[in-house]
């Protein structure tokens, strides 16, 4: 009894709300309402400013996400080799630069390219600091931490798009970039604040670590869990069709007379997401997944359709809600999926290949969703991605549901099916 009380108090001694823990989710916060702004503002730029069309909008989101898709892969190993704090400042400080390069960007071409560093500097950053806030949290308390680290990303994507709607109100790009400037730098200061330090390791230890490295050629395996791509394409879909919110959300309410609601569209998009993690985490831990995959696709998929045939600010926002609760369990699913069904000691490359694929499907998501509304209009492109969301039950069913339901079956059962 006394030991279980020492054990109590040393649990309760271990906290997770340090000052390094409070300043490196205060940077991540920063650098996610920068994503999170700016995404959606910018296809607004792109089509009023540089009088570009919906498929040129799409890229301003493609181009990147594919900065970020093509260096994730690496972003890891670099953390882990020349240590996490470092490379958070140093992908901070690209973050930064890339930020202030928009007030040059008189074309185009040169946006698309600055975008494109943008997402590689966001792609370095994001890894190192959570990274940092996995190293600062408790290992008795590792899940809660967790928690509440991502929460701040949830609080961004409240923030993030209302706020880049409201500053892009006068289509005053200086004041949009000169905001987006003052963001990356508060992202970067905080990570500068932060005392982080790497696991240690013996001399001997590193010697061995950098021999093993030089003789090892890379492979696909190493970035790649195969076990995972089932569930990553699914969130491939997922982000494909999501990405049509973030990039021409603002365009479709102007289009249907509607502009006053779409800030309020992702407060009630997120809001949902934030009410509804607890219930969806304990609900994945207590039953199967199906049922919570089900609902969830049907909730997302069920949205966007209305939303496509949207005529009203009030069925607007009510598809949101529909689409929050379902988007934010699906996420959350696919995450916990990803690590269940790979073996323990890939679970690390396994979420590397569920967020590879969840950044593909947004980058040509908004490309080819811009490229649909280019053709026809919005609302036939909120169709396609809702149908899409819908027919994914399909390979989810093939590819998951059932191979579950045949190893869960005895052999002598299987062959009398």
């Amino acid at each position: 009894m006394i030991l279980c009380k020492k054990e109590e108090k040393k649990y309760m001694r271990e906290k997770i709300w340090t000052k390094d823990f409070i300043f490196v989710c205060l940077s991540n916060f920063f650098v996610s309402l920068n994503f999170y702004m700016l995404a959606t503002a910018f296809p607004l730029y792109v089509k009023d400013i540089l009088h570009g069309n919906e498929q040129q909008m799409g890229l301003a989101i493609t181009i990147y996400s594919l900065g970020i898709v093509l260096l994730r892969p690496f972003s890891g190993q670099w953390v882990d080799r020349f240590g996490n704090k470092k490379m958070a400042i140093v992908g901070l400080a690209v973050f930064l630069i890339a930020s202030f390069c928009y007030f040059g960007a008189m074309g185009i071409v040169v946006f698309l390219v600055i975008r494109f560093l943008h997402g590689m500097g966001y792609a370095l950053a994001s890894t190192a600091t959570n990274t940092i806030a996995a190293s600062l949290i408790p290992i008795t308390r590792q899940g809660e931490g967790v928690g509440y680290f991502s929460m701040f990303m949830s609080l961004a994507m409240v923030i993030g798009p209302a706020f880049g709607l409201l500053l892009w109100k006068d289509k005053n790009i200086t004041v949009l970039l000169l905001a987006a400037c003052i963001i990356s730098a508060l992202s970067l200061l905080f990570a500068l604040a932060v005392r982080a330090t790497q696991p240690k390791q013996k001399p001997a230890e590193i010697v061995q670590i950098t021999e093993q490295t030089k003789k090892k050629k890379m492979k696909l395996s190493d970035f790649i869990e195969v076990k995972a791509l089932p569930i990553a394409f699914l969130a491939f879909l997922l982000a494909f069709s999501y990405s049509s919110l973030s990039g021409f959300l603002a365009s479709f309410t102007a289009e249907i007379n509607q502009t006053q609601v779409a800030s309020l569209f992702f407060m009630v998009f997120a809001l949902m997401i934030v009410l509804f993690r607890p219930l969806v985490g304990k609900a994945f831990d207590k039953y199967k997944e199906h049922y919570l995959y089900y609902p969830a696709i049907l909730l997302f998929g069920v949205g966007l359709l209305m939303l496509s045939q949207s005529h009203s600010g009030k069925m607007v926002l009510f598809s949101a809600l529909l689409m929050g609760v379902g988007y934010g369990a699906l996420f959350s699913c696919f995450q916990a999926l990803t690590v269940k069904v790979s073996p323990l000691h890939r679970r690390g490359i396994a979420t590397a290949t569920f967020l590879l694929f969840f950044d593909l499907g947004y980058g040509f998501g908004s490309y080819f969703m811009g490229l649909i509304a280019s053709i026809v209009n919005y609302s036939t492109m909120y169709a396609v991605a809702g149908i899409i969301t819908l027919l994914s039950v399909i390979l989810y069913y093939l590819f998951h549901h059932r191979p579950q339901a045949k190893r869960s079956i005895p052999k002598q059962d299987q062959h009398a099916i």
